[in-house]
């Protein structure tokens, strides 16, 4: 585990070796311990300290057998690296109300991406692509509109896209990943309050990891300023839009299917 420090103390409590492990994640010290008992505690930002006792043999040998840090509040993290977001398993959706009543649901089709797991999660990053022309609310005169200039404009902004600058913890599992949303022309910022839902294996003998985020925007923030007022004055599209997102990420850079 890079960064993580593994500290060593006597059977007093006295430190007699303290050492930060190098970027491919191993200690290494030219300090030569004498024979005997010792503690070695290993510590990680967002990890618990775990602990172990070794004896150091006559001739510097010392077995520590497995020291496992768990994430602080008790959540496993997926592992570092790459993870490809899973189109077909995943869901991009808004909600918007209609005749301040009730809510019009809609979703994006197509859409990619990736996610990149960090050793701290803090540096971690997300990425993600979406066809605005794929926008689908059931009802096809709709997004014929949708997709005109008076909302998305797909012609002159074919795609939105969705780049990470931040993630800051907000619970045992739970982040703010802070980003910015291109869509319609207009670059925003914009936070994602992100839930981890867990990590596991796939029928294709990869590896999943699940992932919810929510986030609310305003149409006004990215020039989407149409709208149709009725009787009494009612607007016929809500300002905000709701945004819910679902997604399954697979580890590695690529999809086990086609």
């Amino acid at each position: 585990m890079q960064h993580a420090v593994l500290t060593v103390t006597d059977m007093t409590g006295t430190q007699v070796l303290r050492a930060e492990a190098d970027d491919e994640g191993l200690v290494r010290s030219a300090e030569p311990l004498p024979s005997g008992p010792y503690t070695v505690i290993a510590t990680a930002v967002g990890y618990a300290p775990a602990a172990s006792t070794a004896m150091v043999t006559a001739s510097g040998r010392a077995d520590l057998g497995t020291l496992v840090l768990a994430r602080q509040g008790g959540v496993e993290l997926p592992p570092p690296g790459a993870w490809t977001i899973d189109p077909m398993h995943s869901t991009i959706a808004a909600s918007a109300q209609h005749l301040g009543m009730t809510s019009v649901h809609g979703r994006f089709t197509e859409f990619g991406g990736r996610v990149e797991i960090a050793q701290d999660p803090e540096k971690s990053r997300v990425e993600a692509v979406i066809r605005a022309a794929s926008i689908d609310t059931g009802n096809e005169m709709r997004d014929q509109h949708l997709r005109s200039a008076d909302f998305l404009n797909v012609e002159e902004y074919p795609e939105l896209t969705y780049r990470s600058t931040g993630i800051v913890p907000a619970g045992p599992d739970r982040w703010t990943v802070e980003g910015e949303l291109a869509m319609h022309g207009v670059v925003r910022e914009v936070g994602l309050d992100l839930s981890y839902l867990g990590t596991g294996p796939d029928p294709w003998g990869g590896v999943r990891a699940s992932f919810r985020a929510t986030a609310e925007l305003r149409r006004s923030d990215f020039a989407m300023n149409y709208n149709q007022v009725v009787a009494a004055g009612i607007a016929a599209i809500g300002t905000t839009l709701k945004v819910e997102l679902d997604i399954q990420a697979v580890q590695g850079e690529s999809l086990p299917f086609g």
